[in-house]
């Protein structure tokens, strides 16, 4: 079974991250809510308190297959000014291991150069910060081990599409028909 850890900071957009974690729990993906703060309880862009599974310091990266940044303001710079996840971001890069971002979040795999020579979207305004990368209009973008998503609008679909990459398209196509997409 494929683990994912979804990373919350203070104010990271809460709809991007449940909805994508609703997707892959559906699927039977094994998904974890990682706090990057030194508690588990996150006060999300719209103020709604959530709390994680784990602290960055108890998530195991060798049994993750995949991170998942969703977006969010002030939750992105949050998020990037994170050193310990910034280095995890950068060793699942050159592992080839699976990094998704949606919002404003792939601009940090773009300040990263994580981007480079690839294609990659992310919502209106940020495209200038996905350095390198070939910015496509579409909903959800994958390129090699990099899915990035446009935005809230986009999230059932980006959750769709990392089912579909870490389990099976006929699993992703089923779950899309019984929540009615």
């Amino acid at each position: 079974m494929s683990l994912v850890y979804t990373f919350l900071a203070d104010g990271s957009e809460e709809v991007e991250a449940l909805a994508v974690v609703d997707i892959l729990k559906r699927a039977g993906i094994e998904t974890k809510i990682v706090s990057v703060k030194d508690t588990k309880e996150v006060i999300t862009s719209h103020e709604i308190n959530i709390k994680t599974d784990l602290l960055f310091e108890e998530a195991d990266f060798d049994k993750a297959d995949m991170i998942f940044l969703p977006g969010g303001i002030p939750g992105t710079p949050n998020l990037a000014a994170h050193s310990g996840l910034i280095q995890k971001i950068k060793e699942f890069n050159e592992q080839g291991k699976m990094i998704s971002a949606i919002c404003a979040a792939p601009s940090i795999l773009g300040e990263l150069g994580l981007l480079n020579g690839k294609k990659a979207t992310c919502y209106p305004g940020f495209e200038d910060k996905l350095a390198g990368a070939e910015y496509i209009g579409e909903k959800v973008v994958t390129d090699g081990n990099i899915i990035t998503a446009k935005g809230l609008g986009a999230a059932i679909e980006l959750g769709l599409e990392i089912v579909r990459i870490l389990v099976d398209e006929s699993v992703a196509k089923d779950i899309a028909e019984k929540i009615q997409l």
